[in-house]
């Protein structure tokens, strides 16, 4: 049975994701397709076929994703994420609307439409990532390659995003066209990488201090913050002594250490970052 805990945490999710697929289709109909500017996935597939032909990009997307996620419930079963297929439907009719409202590019430079669509595109991306979504497309594709051979999702995902970007140029006849769409998927990658990585740095640090304590019970009941005593001796002195050890979100590490400089100005603090902290009060495994 959903509690209403579970049905708010689940409609948020279902919100961010589908924002985030409103700003990814923004990116492809503000910026990308009108400045003739194709991009990888299914979006750039559907691009090259407006090009070709004038067939509406929702139209393509959702009849490319929907042959996908038919294949993918074959070979990957139903359990390979419902996200997904609310993803596909949400996507399309979001690149459907905003193509018929939005005829002219945002800016008229095809070099800043590709460095803005790239932007919200990866940025886009990372946002439905992080909610567990996925729009689909050469995502489908890379798992269920995935499933029978030894490859690495990412760069499967990537050759695809190269193949489809490449075969722009057979289209639009230029080079130049195909170096924009390369700025956009570099761009859109790095953005992705941004977006996701930057919701789970963290640090670790070390205090090496004589107001042990004082520091310890500061920082536990004031900062709801865990702690770890470890053992140590001093290499010098070979006393021994007490270093307090704890891992914190970055956003906290300020206000950590100016409590640690006001108990103890003489302290000995160590900081370094975390990629990502799994585990209660931090990320999900």
């Amino acid at each position: 049975m959903t509690t209403p805990l579970n049905f708010n945490k689940q409609f948020k999710s279902y919100f961010i994701i589908a924002f985030g697929l409103f700003i990814n289709a923004l990116a492809w109909t503000g910026f990308l397709i009108p400045s003739e500017i194709v991009g990888g996935g299914v979006s750039g597939i559907g691009t090259i076929i407006y090009f070709m032909m004038g067939f509406k990009v929702g139209y393509s997307v959702f009849i490319i994703n929907g042959l996908l996620i038919i294949a993918a419930l074959k070979i990957l079963g139903f359990g390979f994420g419902i996200k997904t297929i609310f993803a596909t439907f949400v996507l399309s009719f979001f690149l459907w609307l905003l193509q018929i409202i939005i005829t002219e590019p945002f800016v008229s430079d095809r070099f800043m439409s590709a460095i803005i669509g790239g932007v919200m595109a990866g940025a886009s991306a990372g946002i439905i990532l992080s909610q567990g979504g996925s729009t689909g497309g050469t995502d489908i594709v890379a798992m269920m390659i995935n499933k029978y051979r030894n490859y690495s999702p990412g760069q499967l995902i990537l050759t695809l995003d190269l193949i489809i970007i490449s075969s722009s140029y057979f289209v639009m006849g230029s080079i130049e066209q195909v170096v924009y769409g390369f700025v956009a998927m570099s761009v859109s990658a790095y953005c992705v990488d941004l977006v996701i990585e930057g919701r789970k740095q963290s640090v670790h640090v070390f205090i090496f201090t004589e107001m042990f304590d004082k520091i310890k019970n500061e920082l536990i009941s004031n900062h709801d913050q865990g702690i770890t005593e470890l053992q140590a001796k001093d290499g010098f002195s070979q006393k021994d002594i007490k270093i307090l050890m704890l891992l914190a979100k970055k956003k906290d590490s300020q206000s950590i250490l100016k409590t640690v400089k006001i108990i103890d100005p003489e302290a000995f603090i160590s900081m370094g970052s975390v990629m990502g902290v799994y585990g209660f009060g931090f990320e999900k495994k």
